[in-house]
C-alpha cells in the first residue's frame, strides 16, 4: 500500500531569464516570490498556504508549457500504478520521475512535499 496525490503545479518557462518570469507569475497569480534555503538555479516557488498545492517557475529548453507534479510517499509504487493505467516512464530526473499519460501529457511523481500528505493523500493498494 501506498498513498500519493495532486502536489502542484509547475511552469516550465523556455527563457533565458527565469527572475522576469518569475516576476510575471507571481504578479499574474498575486503570490510571492518565497525565499528559497538553498536557491536551485534552475526553480523558483511561489508562496502558496501549506494546505494548497504548490506552484513552481522552472527554466527549461523545451517549448514553455505547464505540468502538474504527483507527490507519493512511495515513488516506484506510484509508477507502476499509473504505468497499469497507460502512463509510461520517460527518465528519472534527480529523485524523482518524468511522466506521460497515454494522450501524451507530460508530469512528474515526486517525493512527499507537504505537511498535511498523510492525513489527505489517497491511499493504494498494490
Amino acid at each position: 500500500m501506498h498513498k500519493s496525490r495532486l502536489a502542484g503545479f509547475i511552469i516550465d518557462c523556455q527563457t533565458n531569464d527565469l527572475e522576469a518570469a518569475t516576476r510575471f507569475w507571481s504578479a499574474a497569480l498575486g503570490l510571492p516570490v518565497r525565499a528559497a534555503a538553498e536557491p536551485d538555479p534552475l526553480y523558483r516557488s511561489l508562496d502558496t498556504a501549506a494546505d494548497e498545492v504548490h506552484l513552481e517557475v522552472q527554466q527549461v529548453t523545451h517549448p514553455s508549457r505547464v505540468h502538474l507534479d504527483i507527490e507519493a510517499d512511495d515513488l516506484e509504487a506510484e509508477v507502476r500504478r499509473l504505468e497499469k493505467l497507460g502512463a509510461r516512464r520517460v527518465g528519472a530526473v534527480k529523485s524523482w520521475y518524468v511522466m506521460e499519460a497515454p494522450t501524451g501529457q507530460r508530469f512528474c511523481v515526486v517525493r512527499v512535499q507537504r505537511a498535511d500528505f498523510n492525513a489527505k493523500a489517497h491511499l493504494w493498494n498494490d
